[in-house]
C-alpha cells in the first residue's frame, strides 16, 4: 500500500510540501491499492484513498528534446501499454465521453459503500463538469439514480440517444419532450479537423513520454493511414449499451467464463440449514460485458470537505520530478490556461493523489519547454485563478439540491443545463415515461438500478452486526427492485428478491445463518484520458442546444436552479429531505400474519422461476383457482402405511452437500440451474412458515387448521426432497420436527373426538396462496411422502396408531448414522413423546378392554378379543416404560407402572367365576394371580418414585392404588371364600394379613384431600375385621382360648371402626350398622352367660352402646332436613313435586333405603334390650335401691313409647322420636354419649 501524505498551509505561504512513500510494491494488473493523500489549508480539506488500481507502479516520464516535433508518430505509437492503460490505445477514437453506466458498474464493485457511506458514485469527468457549472458556458446532461443517501451520476448523452431513436424508436417521447421544451431544432455537429489533429498530438506526446530513448521514430505509412482513419471517425461511434432494450430471457444462461459468475447473495436464514446448503442465488450478470463493467484504472474513496466521493479515472499518472508521482500535460504555447483548464488539472490531481503537475509547451507541434508546478499552487496560476472555497461551496450546494429534490429509489432523473445557459433544471424521466405510457423496460437505466438496488440489498442482508436494524432498508430497496423489472424478462432477480423479503421475516426457533458473497472485479475499460480542451470542445459539439429560447416557467421540471451563480452562495441549497421518512420494518406480532407474508412472496418467487423453465412438464395444466383436496378418510387400523421405506429413502438422500442430482426434474428443470437452487430454498422456506403456522394454530387449540398446515409443510418438504440431489442432515432434523408436531396434533385429536366436525371444517378450508403453492409443489413432485401422517381420519385409534407411527419415524431418524451426534436434544423430547403416546395407546385398549367386560354383563369366560386388547395394552405399556426409562423420566415411569397395575386388576375382574345360577362364584387362583401382579406393579412405582417428597402428587395417587388393591383382594376373599381350596383359617389369616397391609398404606396423617377416603377406608377395614371376627367367635366351638381372641379382636377393631366413622360427617350409615353390630355382638355374648348379674352388666354395656347411635341419627336428622328444604323449594318451582322428590333423593348423598333398614332392625334391637334390661331388674330377688329403680322406671317409659311408636309416619319423625328416646335414657346411663363422642 503507497500512503501518500500532503498538507498545505495558506496560499501566500512558502512552507514546502513533505511527501512520503513509505511502501511501494509493484503491481499488476489486477493489483489492489489504498494510497492516500491528504491535502488541508485554511480553505479545504481533501483526502483521498485509491480503492482499487489496475495500473503498475509509476515509471518516470520521458523528458523530449526541445525542437522534438510531435507531429511524428513514435515508434510505440498505439501499442497496448500498461503505463498509459485505456488512455494510449483508445484515446484517437473516443469522444473523452464516460460511459452511461460507469457509475453502476463501480457500486457493483464497491456495493459496501453504497447506500450510506458514500454520497456520489460517478466518473471523475462528471464530477468536474458538475464543480465547473458557475465557470463554463457548455451544457450539462447527467442522469442521477439514488440508492439510499447514495447518489449515481452517468453522462446521458442526449444527442448519441436520439440517435438511437431515430434507428429503433425507442425514446421517441423523451425526444419530443426535449424538443417541445429545451430545443426546438437539434442536430449533431461534427468535431473539426483541428480537434482531431489536436488529439492526435496528445496521444503522440504520451507515447513520446514513456518511451525510453525520447526520440521520434517514423512511423510505416499504412499504420499512421488507419490512425488517421480513426481520427476521423472515432468520435461518432455510438456507446451507448444495447443489452437492455433486447437482452435475452433470464431463463438462458450465456456463456461465461466461470471467474465472471458473481455469486450476489447467499441464501439462508433457515432454522435446519447449515451453510453448506444455503445455496446462492445467481443472476445473470452477463451484461457486465455490454457496459456495466468498472472499466476505470482506478477507483478512488475522495473526501473533498464533508463529501464521500467514489470516482473513477483513467488519468495516467508518471514517476519523476522530486515526487514519486507526477501527471503530465500538453498546452499550446500561444494559449493562455484559463480558469477551466487550471479547475480541470487541480480537481484530476487532488483525486488522484498527485502532489505535481509537469507540462510541456509546444508552438504547432514542437516542443519548446517543461515546466514543474505543485498541486497546490494550480489555482494561484496566471490567468487562472480561483477560489478553492468557493469550489467547496460549489459541491456542497450542487450535492444538496440533488440530495433533497431526487428522492425517489429506482427513478431515472436528468439533470440538464443548456449551452449558455445560466439554469439547471430537474427532471424524473421515469414520471415522464409513465406519462408517456410507454413499457419501462425503454429505459436503457431500469435493469442496472434494479440490480443495484438487489446487490446493496443483498450485501446488507449478509451483515450479521446491522441485519436486524436495516430490515426496513432492505424490504423498500427490493420492493423498489421488483417494480422496475419486468416480470417475464427478469425472473432470476425476481425470484431472489422475493425470496430475500421472506428471508427479512425472522420466524421463531430459527437458526440465522449467513452466506457468503463475493464480487468480481472487470477489467480495462475504453475510457479517455482527459486533456485540457473540455471546455471548447464541449463549447463545440454542444453548439446546438439552443440559448435563445429558454421557457420562463417548466412544469415538468422537478427543481430548479434559476442562476448558477447561487452555486457559489455558501450554503444556499442544504438537504433536510429523508430518503425514507419511515423505513421501519413492519413487524407483526402476529405469527401467521407474518408466515402468511412469507407464504406470498415464496409463492411470487416460485412463480416466477416456474415462468422461466421453458420446457414444460408432462403434467396437464391445473387450474391455480380450483383447490387441491386434502385427504379426509376413515381408516382402520390396517390402513396405516408402514413408515420403514419412507425413512429409508430420507436416509438414501443423505450425502454430500454439493452433490448435484443428472437428471432433470419433474418440470424440467436441470440440475445447477439457478431455477434449481432457487426453487430448493423456496420450497424449504415455505415448508418453515407452514410449521411455524401448524405450530400456532396448537397453542390456540385449532387442531383441524394445524394439520392442514403441517400437511403443507410436509408436502413443501417433500418437494425440496424431490429436487434435492442430497440432503444435510440439517434437512432430517427439521423433518423430526415436523413429524413430532403432527404426532401431538393427531394425538390431541384423538382425544378431542366431539369436536371433530369443526376441525373437519378447518381442515378442508384453503386460501388462494395455499393452492397457488400446491401447484407449484406438483410441477416437481406428487408431494405424498408420509401423506398417512396427515390423513384427517374419524377412527381415534388410527389416530392414535398415526401419532405413534409420526414418534416412531422422528426417533429412527435421530437414531441413525447420519443423526446420532447431532439430534441428542431432540431425541430426548420425541422419546418423552413416544412414551406418552404408548401410554395413550396402552390406556386406549385398556379402556375398551373394560367396557367390552361392562357390555357383555354375564359370561363363562374370557373371549379372545379380550385378550387381544390386554396384550396391546401391555405392550404398549412396556415400551412406553422403556422410552421413559431411556431418559430417567422416574415421575413417568411410575405412572405407566401404576396403568399396568390398572390393567392387571382389570384381567382380575375379568376372571371371576360366574355360577350357573348367574351369582358371583368362589374367588379363583386367577383372580389372585393378576391382583397380586397389579401389586407387584404398584411396589415398583413407589420404587420408581423413591419417597414422596419429590413427588408428592403421583406419589399420592400410586399409594391410594396400591392400598386400594389391597383392600378389593381382602374384599373379595373375605366375601366370595375360597372354601373348596383353602381352610376358613387359612383363609381368615390372608383375609387379615391383605387387609393390615391395605391400613398400612392408608395415609390418615397427612392432610390432602384424599384423607377422609383414607379415613373411611381405615374405618371399613377395621368393620369387615371386627365382623369377620365377630362371626368366628360366634362359630367357633371348643378351643375356648381362640374364642376369647376372636372375642378381644372383634371388640377392638369394632371400637376402632366407630372411632373413624364418628371423625367422618357423611358415614352415618355406616357408622349405625357398625353399633348395632356391636350391639348384637353384646347380645350373644349375653346368651351365652348363666348369672343374672353378669348378663345385667352385658345388657348395660349394650345399652350404652346402643345411646351411642344417637351421633349417627342426628346426622341423619339433619340430613333429613335438608332434604325437606330442598322439596319445598322446589314443589314452588315445579309442577310435579313427585319428579323432583326423586331427583332429590337421586342428588342427595344419604340413602333413605339403607335407613329404613338399619331403623328395622335398631328397632327391634332396641326393645330386647329395654325388655331383657326390665326383667332382669325386676326379677332380681334383692330390693332395688332409689337410682336403679330410677332407671328401670325410665326403661319402661321409653319402652312403652318404643311400642306405641308408628311404623307408618314419614321417616324424618320416626327419627326424631329415636332422638328422644335416646335422650330419655342419657341420663340413666351416664356420659356415655360424650364418652363415644370423644
Amino acid at each position: 500500500m503507497t500512503v501518500v501524505k500532503m498538507s498545505s498551509q495558506d496560499k501566500n505561504t512558502d512552507i514546502e510540501h513533505r511527501y512520503e512513500e513509505e511502501l511501494t510494491s509493484t503491481s499488476t494488473e489486477d493489483n489492489k491499492q489504498e494510497a492516500v493523500i491528504c491535502l488541508s489549508n485554511n480553505e479545504v480539506k481533501s483526502r483521498a484513498v485509491v480503492k482499487y488500481s489496475a495500473a503498475p507502479p509509476p515509471t518516470t516520464y520521458a523528458l523530449l528534446q526541445e525542437k522534438t516535433d510531435l507531429k511524428l508518430p513514435p515508434a510505440n505509437w498505439l501499442r497496448e501499454n500498461a503505463q498509459l492503460g485505456p488512455a494510449g490505445t483508445t484515446v484517437l477514437g473516443s469522444s473523452r465521453k464516460s460511459k452511461p453506466f460507469s457509475s453502476f458498474g463501480m457500486a457493483y464493485d464497491f456495493i459496501d459503500c453504497i447506500g450510506d457511506d458514500v454520497d456520489v458514485v460517478s466518473d471523475s469527468e462528471n464530477i468536474k463538469k458538475l464543480l465547473k457549472i458557475p465557470y463554463s458556458k457548455s451544457h450539462v446532461s447527467m442522469a442521477v439514480h439514488r440508492v439510499g443517501s447514495t447518489l449515481l451520476l452517468d453522462e446521458l448523452d442526449i444527442q448519441e440517444l436520439f440517435m438511437r431513436s431515430s434507428q429503433t424508436g425507442d425514446w421517441t417521447w423523451l425526444k419530443e419532450f426535449y424538443q417541445r421544451l429545451i430545443d426546438q431544432k437539434w442536430q449533431r455537429k461534427k468535431k473539426s479537423k483541428e480537434h482531431w489533429n489536436e488529439k492526435a498530438i496528445l496521444s503522440k506526446f504520451l507515447y513520446y513520454s514513456i518511451n525510453s530513448d525520447g526520440t521520434a521514430v517514423p512511423m510505416p505509412s499504412d499504420t499512421d493511414q488507419v490512425a488517421e482513419e480513426a481520427c476521423g471517425t472515432g468520435g461518432d461511434g455510438p456507446s451507448w449499451p444495447a443489452t437492455f432494450n433486447s437482452s435475452t430471457s433470464d431463463s438462458e444462461e450465456p456463456a461465461m467464463p466461470k471467474e465472471e459468475q458473481v455469486d450476489t447473495y447467499s441464501l439462508g436464514h433457515v432454522s435446519s440449514v447449515p451453510k453448506e446448503q444455503n445455496l446462492p442465488t445467481l443472476f445473470n450478470e452477463g451484461e457486465n460485458s455490454q457496459g456495466l463493467r468498472n472499466d476505470f484504472v482506478r477507483n478512488i474513496l475522495w473526501t473533498f470537505e464533508d463529501i464521500h466521493m467514489l470516482v473513477g479515472s483513467n488519468m495516467p499518472i508518471f514517476g519523476g520530478g522530486r515526487y514519486p508521482a507526477v501527471s503530465l500535460r500538453l498546452r499550446d504555447n500561444n494559449k493562455p490556461i484559463n480558469v477551466l483548464t487550471g479547475l480541470d488539472y487541480w480537481l484530476d490531481n487532488l483525486m488522484c493523489n498527485v502532489p505535481e503537475l509537469v507540462m510541456c509547451f509546444h508552438v504547432n507541434g514542437i516542443v519548446q519547454k517543461y515546466e514543474m508546478i505543485k498541486t497546490e499552487d494550480i489555482p494561484d496560476l496566471e490567468n487562472s485563478t480561483f477560489s478553492t472555497r468557493v469550489v467547496k461551496d460549489i459541491a456542497q450546494n450542487i450535492l444538496s439540491f440533488l440530495k433533497s429534490n431526487c428522492t425517489k429509489e429506482g427513478h431515472t432523473y436528468w439533470l440538464f443545463k443548456a449551452s449558455g445557459s445560466d439554469i439547471v433544471k430537474l427532471y424524473d424521466l421515469t414520471t415522464l415515461c409513465e406519462e408517456a405510457a410507454e413499457e419501462k423496460c425503454q429505459n436503457p437505466f431500469t435493469l442496472p438500478v434494479a440490480v443495484l438496488l438487489y446487490k446493496v440489498a443483498s450485501n446488507m442482508m449478509l451483515k450479521k452486526s446491522q441485519n436486524r436494524k436495516n430490515y426496513g432498508t432492505i424490504r423498500t430497496l427490493l420492493l423498489n427492485c421488483i417494480k422496475l423489472l419486468d416480470e417475464e424478462r427478469h425472473t432470476q432477480i425476481i425470484a431472489s428478491a422475493h425470496y430475500m423479503l421472506a428471508e427479512l421475516f425472522q420466524l421463531d426457533d430459527v437458526s440465522v445463518e449467513e452466506g457468503n458473497g463475493e464480487s468480481l472485479r472487470g477489467g480495462g475499460s475504453e475510457d479517455s484520458y482527459s486533456d485540457e480542451e473540455e471546455e471548447e470542445e464541449d463549447e463545440d459539439e454542444s453548439s446546438s442546444y439552443s440559448t435563445s429560447s429558454e421557457p420562463h416557467d417548466d412544469s415538468k421540471a422537478v427543481a430548479i436552479i434559476k442562476s448558477v451563480g447561487e452555486l457559489s452562495v455558501p450554503e444556499k441549497y442544504k438537504s433536510t429531505h429523508q430518503i425514507r421518512p419511515n423505513c421501519a420494518f413492519p413487524v407483526s406480532q402476529d405469527k401467521e400474519e407474518k408466515c402468511r407474508l412469507v407464504l406470498s412472496y415464496v409463492l411470487k418467487g416460485l412463480k416466477a422461476v416456474d415462468g422461466s423453465i421453458k420446457k414444460e412438464s408432462d403434467l396437464p395444466a391445473a387450474d391455480p383457482s380450483t383447490p387441491i383436496p386434502l385427504k379426509y378418510e376413515e381408516r382402520s387400523q390396517n390402513g396405516a402405511r408402514d413408515v420403514e421405506k419412507e425413512i429409508a429413502l430420507l436416509l438414501d438422500r443423505v450425502g454430500p452437500i454439493n452433490a448435484e442430482p443428472k437428471m432433470p426434474t419433474r418440470s424440467g428443470m436441470l440440475p445447477g440451474t439457478w431455477q434449481h437452487r432457487m426453487k430448493q430454498q423456496l420450497c424449504l422456506k415455505a415448508s418453515k412458515a407452514y410449521y411455524v403456522l401448524a405450530d400456532a394454530a396448537t397453542n390456540l387449540m385449532k387442531y383441524g387448521r394445524s394439520l392442514r398446515y403441517i400437511k403443507l409443510a410436509l408436502q413443501c418438504h417433500d418437494a425440496y426432497c424431490s429436487i434435492s440431489g442430497s440432503l444435510h442432515p440439517q434437512m432430517l432434523l427439521f423433518h423430526c420436527q415436523c413429524l413430532s408436531l403432527c404426532g401431538d396434533v393427531q394425538l390431541i385429536l384423538a382425544q378431542n373426538a366431539s369436536n371433530r366436525a369443526a376441525y373437519l371444517e378447518e381442515y378442508s378450508y384453503q386460501t388462494k396462496d395455499d393452492q397457488e403453492i400446491l401447484h407449484c409443489l406438483h410441477r416437481e413432485s406428487s408431494c405424498q411422502a408420509f401423506s398417512m401422517a396427515t390423513d384427517l381420519a374419524t377412527d381415534p385409534e388410527y389416530q392414535l396408531i398415526i401419532s405413534s407411527k409420526c414418534y416412531e419415524a422422528a426417533h429412527d431418524l435421530l437414531t441413525s448414522e447420519v443423526l446420532k451426534d447431532l439430534g441428542q436434544e431432540q431425541l430426548g423430547q420425541v422419546l418423552k413423546r413416544l412414551g406418552n403416546i404408548r401410554n395413550e395407546m396402552g390406556v386406549f385398549y385398556m379402556n375398551q378392554a373394560a367396557a367390552m367386560q361392562t357390555e357383555k354383563g354375564v359370561r363363562r369366560s374370557v373371549c379372545v378379543a379380550e385378550q387381544e386388547l390386554w396384550k396391546k395394552s401391555f405392550s404398549c405399556f412396556e415400551k412406553g416404560m422403556e422410552d421413559f426409562q431411556a431418559i430417567s423420566d422416574l415421575v413417568n415411569t411410575a405412572l405407566l407402572l401404576c396403568n399396568i397395575g390398572r390393567l392387571m386388576r382389570i384381567c382380575a375382574q375379568a376372571h371371576c367365576v360366574i355360577t350357573s345360577e348367574h351369582s358371583r362364584g368362589e374367588f379363583s387362583p386367577e383372580e389372585a394371580l393378576y391382583y397380586n401382579k397389579a401389586i407387584d406393579y404398584y411396589q415398583r412405582a413407589l420404587k420408581s418414585l423413591g419417597c414422596r417428597d419429590s413427588h408428592s402428587a403421583v406419589w399420592d395417587s400410586v399409594n391410594w392404588e396400591l392400598s386400594t388393591t389391597y383392600f378389593t383382594l381382602a374384599t373379595l376373599l373375605q366375601d366370595y371364600a375360597p372354601l373348596s381350596r383353602k381352610a376358613q383359617e387359612q383363609i381368615e389369616r390372608e383375609v387379615t394379613e391383605t387387609m393390615m397391609k391395605s391400613l398400612r398404606y392408608c395415609d390418615l396423617q397427612t392432610e390432602s384431600a384424599r384423607q377422609p377416603l383414607y379415613q373411611y377406608r381405615a374405618a371399613t377395614i377395621h368393620h369387615r375385621l371386627a365382623s369377620m371376627y365377630h362371626s368366628c367367635y360366634r362359630n367357633q366351638v371348643g378351643n375356648e382360648s381362640v374364642r376369647k381372641q376372636h372375642k378381644a379382636l372383634a371388640e377392638q377393631h369394632y371400637s376402632k371402626a366407630v372411632r373413624l366413622f364418628v371423625s367422618l360427617s357423611d358415614a352415618p350409615c355406616e357408622l349405625l350398622r357398625t353399633l348395632l353390630e356391636r350391639v348384637a355382638f353384646a347380645e350373644f355374648t349375653m346368651a351365652g352367660q348363666n348369672s343374672n348379674a353378669v348378663k345385667l352388666k352385658t345388657l348395660t354395656g349394650a345399652l350404652e352402646i346402643m345411646c351411642e347411635t344417637r351421633h349417627a341419627f342426628n346426622l341423619i336428622h339433619k340430613e333429613l332436613l335438608e332434604q325437606q328444604e330442598k322439596v319445598t323449594l322446589t314443589a314452588e318451582d315445579s309442577e310435579k313435586p313427585e319428579e323432583s322428590q326423586e331427583s332429590l333423593d337421586c342428588s342427595s348423598g344419604l340413602n333413605t333405603e339403607e335407613v329404613v333398614k338399619l331403623i328395622g332392625v335398631f328397632e327391634p334391637s332396641f326393645s330386647f334390650l329395654l325388655l331383657q334390661l326390665i326383667k332382669l331388674s325386676t326379677a332380681n330377688k334383692r330390693k332395688l335401691n332409689g337410682k336403679e329403680e330410677e332407671h328401670v322406671k325410665v326403661y319402661k317409659n321409653v319402652y312403652s313409647l318404643l311400642l306405641r311408636a308408628e311404623k307408618s309416619v314419614p321417616l324424618i319423625q320416626r327419627v326424631s322420636l329415636f332422638l328422644e328416646l335416646l335422650d330419655q335414657l342419657n341420663p340413666s346411663t351416664g356420659s356415655n354419649e360424650t364418652r363415644s363422642l370423644s
